[in-house]
């Protein structure tokens, strides 16, 4: 039975909206008059949801990142505990706060009556579930065990946040500290210092090196600043256009791999969301091919995606895993490892989530600890920059007072 989003007015002449089930427009309208109200619209919720192409969209998220993980969590606690799925849908959407929200769970649970299988009705969302969300749900009807396929999932969003989050955390200070020492040293240069040097401006004598030097820096950026910053911006959209071509941003990818040190860290947090993914649909009933595919897709580095779509080429050919990764050097060879002991011991979903674990890590350590050496070198590199400035300006005055002696 579909969903019908409604607006109604009630006795005191107060406008009321909700959701009800029906069989068609004209039988919600009919409820809604048994209820004393006036309706004024009536909408099939879907509708909302259906580009001309049958594939229902969304105008916007409904689902953050950290939204999705709860609302997974709470939907495995109630079909764990026996509730059918139809009523779990119906309880998380009388509870949710967010009227899209409603709206979205409305239509699911329609889906869900009308006998589309689970996974299927959350297709007709693709924004809000990936590829990966519905392939575990899918493996989890199939295998009869949904809720804990679901308690699984929710699991792997969450440590895929809090991974998320350390990261942001680590990089959110230096980056701060960064721009602060940007603007403030472009103001003493651009500002400052020219209004010193007009006192000295009609002496005769020359200025210390430091001050013309300066004076030299202050003069080009207050002349060509504009010139740097539009050849800046227009060096990001450049980029930005690269990037649309898969070929030349799988190369850019591949050279960022290779810096110093945010390369590592990238390889790491790539090759353990690839692990997890990997260990969390295998070991949810999918198989090992379709796993694959969909692992590879949640890279976001394309070069490590591509690496991960050659070695699903070699297992489809026979290879073993262990040995398909073994050939791309982008990935760790502790995921290499851990693949090779769980094809060997028969456990590959339990090794490869170690291998995630242990790579999630030992992120988590080079991040914080790369945080730990630019907090301080940033703090150093800052006070060196301004005490270059006060020392340019004050070189003059010490330089007056000699001679006024």
């Amino acid at each position: 039975m579909p969903a019908y989003k409604f607006e109604a007015l009630d006795a005191d002449g107060k406008t009321q909206t909700g959701l009800l089930d029906g069989d068609n427009a004209k039988a919600v309208r009919s409820m809604l008059r048994a209820r004393a109200l006036v309706p004024l619209d009536v909408q099939a919720v879907a509708s909302e949801h259906t580009s001309t192409s049958g594939t229902r969209l969304l105008s916007r998220r409904v689902f953050t990142s950290t939204t999705l993980a709860i609302w997974t969590r709470q939907l495995a606690g109630l079909v764990g505990a026996g509730l059918p799925l139809e009523r779990a849908l119906t309880a998380l959407g009388d509870e949710a706060e967010d009227p899209k929200q409603g709206e979205l769970l409305a239509h699911l649970r329609a889906e869900v009556n009308a006998g589309s299988p689970f996974a299927r009705a959350l297709a007709s969302a693709p924004r809000e579930f990936d590829d990966v969300y519905r392939a575990v749900v899918a493996a989890g009807e199939q295998s009869g065990q949904l809720g804990r396929v679901l308690d699984k999932l929710a699991d792997d969003l969450e440590e895929r946040q809090a991974l998320k989050g350390k990261l942001i955390g680590a990089t959110l200070y230096p980056a701060i500290v960064s721009l602060v020492a940007i603007v403030i040293v472009v103001f003493l240069v651009t500002y400052v210092v020219p209004q010193v040097a007009q006192v000295f401006a009609g002496g005769k004598r020359a200025l210390p090196f430091l001050t013309m030097a300066m004076l030299a820096i202050s003069d080009f950026l207050r002349t060509w600043g504009w010139l740097l910053l539009l050849a800046l911006a227009g060096a990001v959209a450049m980029l930005s256009l690269a990037r649309r071509n898969p070929a030349t941003r799988e190369r850019l990818d591949a050279a960022f791999l290779t810096l110093p040190l945010i390369g590592k860290l990238a390889r790491g947090y790539n090759a353990a969301r690839f692990a997890g993914t990997l260990a969390m649909l295998a070991g949810s009933g999918v198989p090992i091919l379709k796993a694959l595919q969909a692992a590879a897709e949640t890279l976001s580095n394309r070069a490590m995606r591509a690496d991960a779509l050659d070695a699903l080429a070699q297992v489809r050919e026979g290879a073993p895993l262990a040995s398909a990764l073994a050939a791309k050097k982008r990935f760790p060879g502790l995921l290499q490892m851990f693949a090779r002991l769980g094809e060997q011991t028969g456990e590959l979903p339990l090794m490869l989530q170690r291998a995630a674990t242990q790579l999630s890590a030992e992120v988590q350590r080079r991040a914080m600890q790369t945080a730990t050496i630019l907090e301080p070198l940033l703090i150093v590199v800052m006070g060196a920059a301004v005490m270059l400035i006060v020392l340019a300006v004050l070189m003059p005055i010490i330089q007056l007072n000699t001679w006024v002696k």
